[in-house]
């Protein structure tokens, strides 16, 4: 898999504002949205007696679904808002993938870390339709047309048992599919997830299945199997009919419309979605299990009654639910409380669910505020950190603090017990103070912990698998009196503060390396035998950091001055520091280590914060290595100016071939002076998000006519026509084919082209080791005037002769290439930046 590629605090321009449609909606969202550790300041929740109230309702429900798909944006979320926020039942989306190898629409991010934006998209999502999320351990490695190769790469079993182990750790009533596990389905990794789906059904309740994971969990089986009836847009026989465009008058939206709001939060893969009002049916079928005619639920119990001691619970909680009163919820609390130990004496995992919930429903009505934060969200091993908190019941119900207690670090946990009565609306405030052991792990998310074992990601603790993310690295254990029992709340530890856009606004606390380090690109090209100046960035995140820091090369490669000294005087300031890298007169591929001594603590990593709107702030700790191509590459094209689009990274990599490399502005494209370049290159999908490309087009023919090479890169039709015929001179139809195996034979169709011989003489050496795919949305038609260059198709699949087009115009050139440059630059591979520099130099060529 891909290495993290860049160390750097990643935010997306066209993220930073905010619908006026949406703004109008906030209020209404925020009615809807489910506690979460880390909401947005846009996700604060102020449901007040709305929230109560549904949280007292969901409190007598005991039904449960698990839905199963593919992807982070496969999900039903009509029925998943309609189950949760509609039925108060317990809803959960199961992701095989964290969607690590699709698009992304909102910035240059890539593999595990566009995974890691994927995750907390999903995450938002669930917060608005309110039901939970999983994950299993599978890599999304792109497209894949069978589930035979999803398989071979995943590995069976390993999924399976995922599978396997969320159904029996959630215990659903009911599994709903997305996919049919048929070729339908389309996409590999959609028939894998109905395939497995199937198969856990199952095997969960079969203990010869996956013994190891008894330790923690028992066999369980669902009663029924639905199928929603794939991807392919099937119907499937028997359907029971759900109306998901139902209006929730306590809402005050209707599911579908939830639904909309819940898909938008896919921004990266630009799935905003309309929220839909009137009726809107799903209609799962079943096709496993007990069978169902009117409801998914029918002959499943979904009240008290399927516990044992229940009945009186019930009967208590719908007259807990029956007398309250928005005005005055407290008076609500003395039936939650006669509740409470009938519910704690039920040794049933329902019940202890329940009794988490009935907690939250007492906070709730009693407007309890429990907050445990610091000053900072990063601190390093060996720190101190004090903890505030600050706990306030704005109720009349008489309540005690009893005492609060620090968690989720090694060795003895901090804790104060101070009784103390909590007035009405009145701060009680304590604080405590922790050291962070020495040996504390950096909080990176527990999936990337390890390097991944082929397409799966590597997880050594199995109560891990399955989690949308790691657990908060401070808890606070909050223990409060009410009347005559004692509840334990537990809230993470975050830094709390104002920003002067925002508001106030928390972030997760995250332990950091004392000094992060990080090599200046991450892909270094020696296109010669010439050395090259390398720089090492390094960032303090410890006042009055100091220590050593030297590269570490194989042989054959030299690096000079073998260490260099660094001091850095405050928090959050960094300095450079640069070295001599020489390469190997031969071909070569190998990686560079960087690594610093800090207090005899060697460190070898860099950080990353990724921030994108309603998503939490996401910190990882990539390594500090950067790969070492050799190649023999020759470039004609010294002066290239780049107008990128969706995003990528193939600037700073074309830099590394001794392009002088220009990012071209609206107002470059509109006045500039762009005969000063010898090739013009459009991003990723630049068409498809920069209007001010489209409406300059004609300024691009005439630097064509001029004498220069115009690059496209792949794009997609965009739910437009498919004829784009301005992305060329002559017409060009988008199509949807693709080549999604890398090592997928290419053949050049005329191997004397001067685009294939100069300055670069190609040859099959220079499409070996590809990652994840050739290419995709190849064109379908184009104009005679064209020439294709190569030809590629996937096993047992049809030729595509549109992977590369190109054409002479004036006195330049036009080439339009979807082979995926954006993934083969960044990840180092030889003949792709041998390709491009030829594909730059093609007006040069030609003369």
């Amino acid at each position: 898999m891909g290495e993290f590629r860049r160390v750097r605090t990643v935010h997306s321009e066209a993220m930073r504002h905010t619908s006026l449609g949406a703004c109008r909606r906030l209020a209404g969202v925020a009615l809807i949205l489910c506690l979460s550790h880390f909401p947005s300041p846009a996700q604060k929740n102020l449901g007040g007696a709305v929230q109560t109230r549904l949280a007292l309702e969901r409190l007598a429900v005991l039904g449960s679904v698990l839905v199963i798909g593919a992807h982070p944006d496969d999900e039903n979320t009509a029925l998943l808002a309609y189950l949760a926020r509609g039925r108060r039942v317990r809803a959960a989306y199961l992701s095989l993938t964290r969607g690590d190898g699709g698009q992304n629409l909102i910035g240059s991010e890539q593999g595990e870390l566009l995974g890691l934006i994927r995750t907390q998209e999903l995450l938002a999502a669930r917060r608005i339709d309110g039901a939970e999320q999983f994950f299993s351990r599978a890599i999304d490695f792109g497209f894949s047309k069978s589930a035979d190769e999803t398989f071979a790469k995943w590995g069976h079993d390993t999924i399976l048992a995922d599978v396997v182990w969320v159904i029996r750790r959630f215990r659903p009533d009911v599994i709903v599919l997305q996919s049919s596990g048929t070729s339908a389905d389309g996409h590999g990794h959609h028939q894998a997830s109905g395939i497995l789906g199937k198969e856990a059904f199952a095997a969960a309740a079969d203990r010869a299945r996956f013994p190891e994971q008894l330790r923690w969990v028992a066999p369980w089986q669902p009663k029924r199997l639905l199928s929603r009836g794939g991807f392919g847009g099937q119907a499937v026989a028997g359907g029971i009919r759900l109306d998901t465009g139902e209006f929730d008058p306590l809402l005050g939206f209707s599911y579908s419309e939830i639904a909309g709001m819940s898909r938008s939060m896919h921004r990266s893969q630009g799935m905003g979605a309309s929220e839909r009002r009137g009726p809107s049916v799903s209609s799962p079928a079943v096709i496993a299990g007990e069978p169902a005619t009117s409801d998914i639920f029918d002959g499943i119990d979904t009240t008290w009654n399927r516990l044992p001691g229940g009945a009186e619970v019930a009967t208590i909680l719908a007259e807990a639910a029956g007398n309250f009163l928005p005005e005055q919820p407290e008076k609500t609390i003395p039936l939650l409380l006669k509740a409470r130990p009938l519910v704690a004496a039920i040794k049933e995992p329902w019940a202890i669910l329940k009794l988490q919930e009935l907690d939250e429903s007492i906070a709730l009505c009693a407007g309890l505020y429990l907050d445990a934060s610091t000053d900072r969200h990063m601190v390093t091993p060996g720190e101190s950190l004090q903890v505030n908190f600050e706990i306030v019941n704005r109720s009349r119900f008489p309540m005690v603090l009893q005492g609060v207690r620090l968690e989720g670090l090694s060795g003895a946990p901090a804790a104060e017990s101070k009784p103390a009565s909590l007035a009405y609306n009145q701060p009680e405030r304590r604080s405590l103070r922790i050291t962070i052991p020495p040996e504390q792990p950096y909080s990176q998310p527990y999936w990337l912990i390890k390097p991944s074992s082929g397409f799966t990601y590597a997880v050594e603790d199995q109560a891990l698998v399955g989690m949308p993310e790691t657990p908060p690295v401070l808890r606070a254990r909050i223990i409060i009196q009410a009347g005559s029992q004692e509840i334990e709340f537990i809230r993470p530890v975050v830094r709390r503060y104002v920003d002067r856009v925002a508001g106030e606004t928390t972030r997760p606390l995250v332990v950091v390396p004392p000094v992060a380090v990080s090599i200046s690109e991450p892909v270094l090209i020696f296109p010669d035998s010439k050395a090259k100046r390398v720089g090492v960035l390094l960032r303090s995140n410890l006042a009055g950091a100091s220590g050593e820091l030297r590269l570490e090369a194989p042989d054959g490669w030299r690096v000079q001055p073998g260490s260099l000294p660094f001091q850095i005087p405050s928090t959050g300031a960094e300095t450079t520091l640069s070295f001599t890298v020489a390469p190997p007169a031969a071909a070569a591929r190998s990686q560079l280590r960087a690594i610093a001594k800090v207090n005899g603590r060697e460190i070898s990593a860099g950080m990353l914060v990724i921030e994108y709107p309603d998503n939490a702030p996401q910190t990882v700790f990539p390594p500090s290595t950067a790969a070492l191509v050799r190649a023999e590459v020759k470039t004609m094209a010294t002066r290239v100016g780049y107008v990128m689009g969706a995003g990528d990274e193939v600037p700073g990599t074309l830099r590394q071939l001794g392009c002088d490399v220009t990012l071209l502005s609206p107002d470059d494209l509109a006045q500039g002076d762009l005969s000063r370049f010898d090739a013009i290159v459009t991003g990723v999908r630049a068409y498809n998000v920069r209007p001010d490309l489209v409406a300059n087009q004609h300024r691009l023919m005439d630097y064509m006519q001029q004498g220069g090479t115009l690059l496209v890169q792949y794009l997609t039709a965009d739910g437009r026509s498919a004829a784009l015929d301005g992305i060329g001179p002559y017409p060009i139809q988008l199509g949807r084919a693709r080549v999604s195996v890398e090592e997928a034979p290419v053949a050049v169709l005329n191997p004397a082209h001067p685009l294939l011989n100069a300055p670069n003489q190609i040859s099959q050496a220079d499409f070996r080791d590809w990652v994840q795919e050739r290419g995709l949305n190849f064109p379908s038609q184009w104009d005679p005037r064209y020439e294709s260059l190569f030809e590629s198709h996937d096993p047992n699949e049809p030729p595509q002769r549109g992977v590369t087009l190109y054409t002479r115009y004036g006195k330049g050139a036009y080439v339009f290439t979807s082979l995926s440059m954006f993934r083969q630059l960044p990840a180092g591979v030889p003949g792709a930046f041998r390709l491009f520099a030829n594909f730059l130099s093609a007006a040069k060529s030609a003369q």
